[in-house]
């Protein structure tokens, strides 16, 4: 930027975007010091440079700006977890899998955790049992991601939504919702003409 550009000419470019050619270093930086703004590098590695005639503190800021907001719009792929015992009761597994179906519509993989205690240890297939049914229930919503794997007194596996599928989902929602009837909007009666009052 400005004095620390070491090269001897640069292709200019015009404060609003003109491009006004190769010039003298010294002659760019005269150009932007007379418009009160800064000339600042912006293809180093280009034969010769190219450099603009910018406000940098206003470039700088709408770029953090822009970084930002691209960080924000970003999917955050967060890894939910959610535990089950061996002998669940029926209800609780259909309450889980409801937890486990709502992180995949987020888009978030879910660590499915099978917790053993005492003797349920020399009962693992029990555990797997229950992944394999998970799995099955949830259908080709859901890819597994990781085998279920014995980690000490724990089976883990680990689940992530089929995004493809979610999309094609979505689509025929939409779809559906579109060709819907639409219900008559009510008819308001008319006021009356006499007021009684």
């Amino acid at each position: 930027m400005n004095d620390r550009i070491r090269s001897p000419q640069v292709r200019l470019v015009g404060p609003d975007g003109d491009q006004i050619g190769v010039v003298p270093t010294q002659e760019a930086l005269q150009r932007a010091r007379e418009l009160d703004l800064d000339l600042v590098e912006v293809a180093p590695l280009a034969q010769p440079p190219v450099a603009r005639i910018m406000d940098y503190g206003k470039y700088k800021y709408e770029r953090d700006i822009r970084q930002k907001e691209a960080r924000r719009k970003q999917a955050r792929t967060e890894l939910k977890e959610i535990k089950f015992r061996p002998k669940i009761d029926a209800h609780d597994y259909a309450t889980k899998k409801g937890h486990v179906d709502r992180f995949l519509r987020g888009g978030h993989k879910v660590k499915v955790t099978i917790m053993f205690r005492g003797r349920e240890m020399t009962h693992t297939e029990l555990g797997r049992k229950i992944l394999d049914r998970l799995v099955e229930d949830l259908g080709r919503m859901v890819t597994v991601e990781s085998m279920p794997k014995q980690e000490g007194r724990n089976m883990i596996m680990v689940i992530a939504p089929n995004r493809r599928f979610l999309e094609q989902e979505a689509r025929e929602q939409a779809r559906e919702a579109s060709a819907a009837p639409q219900p008559e909007p009510v008819a308001s009666m008319p006021a009356s003409d006499t007021d009684e009052g």
